[in-house]
């Protein structure tokens, strides 16, 4: 994992495919066509229309001019292309210092959700100084089960999301110490 700067607006971490950096306006027309996908979205909430998707991508962005950061803007780097969004997030109320992940439908299933994660819990973990992460998961989106158990995170409990919108779900994690014994396994 390489780390540049981009223009003042926060890290830009590298992947052998893809970049990492904080929310661009750009990305904003690629953020609504997905938050609209029924597919995409079915374990995020359900598909949003586009003002919906538009508070949650301000949001994003907020986060990461208030607190230095949030979900990452995934790009591919061979195509330019937003792939979804992905990392470290923590609204007020949230269960835990999570990385999480929301990918495009067309690119599920060719690792760039396990590679950008890596990267992410790196950064989390360096940069933020964080000493444990969670990933919030739906009891049937068995893609991310996998997902969090192939970073090596292992299940801890269950945990409600604050409102508007409490939802239960199951918290997988690990600690900081966990994922530099386990690391050297997963692409960097």
């Amino acid at each position: 994992m390489g780390l540049s700067p981009d223009a003042g607006a926060g890290p830009r971490l590298e992947t052998p495919r893809l970049w990492l950096r904080p929310t661009r306006l750009e990305d904003f027309e690629p953020w609504a066509e997905f938050a609209a996908n029924p597919v995409s979205m079915r374990f995020l909430g359900g598909p949003q229309p586009k003002p919906v998707a538009w508070r949650a991508f301000v949001s994003m962005a907020g986060s990461w001019a208030i607190y230095g950061f949030g979900m990452f803007s995934l790009i591919e780097k061979s195509s330019g292309r937003w792939l979804g969004r992905l990392g470290p997030w923590r609204p007020d109320g949230w269960p835990g210092n999570e990385i999480g992940w929301g990918i495009v439908q067309d690119a599920e299933g060719k690792g760039y959700a396990l590679e950008g994660a890596c990267a992410a819990i790196d950064w989390a973990f360096e940069s933020l100084g964080w000493t444990d992460i969670v990933h919030c998961i739906d009891d049937d989106n068995e893609r991310s089960i996998a997902l969090a158990k192939r970073l090596g995170s292992r299940w801890l409990r269950r945990a409600l999301t604050p409102p508007p919108i409490s939802v239960d779900l199951n918290l997988y994690g690990q600690t900081r110490a966990e994922w530099r014994a386990q690391r050297g396994g997963l692409p960097r």
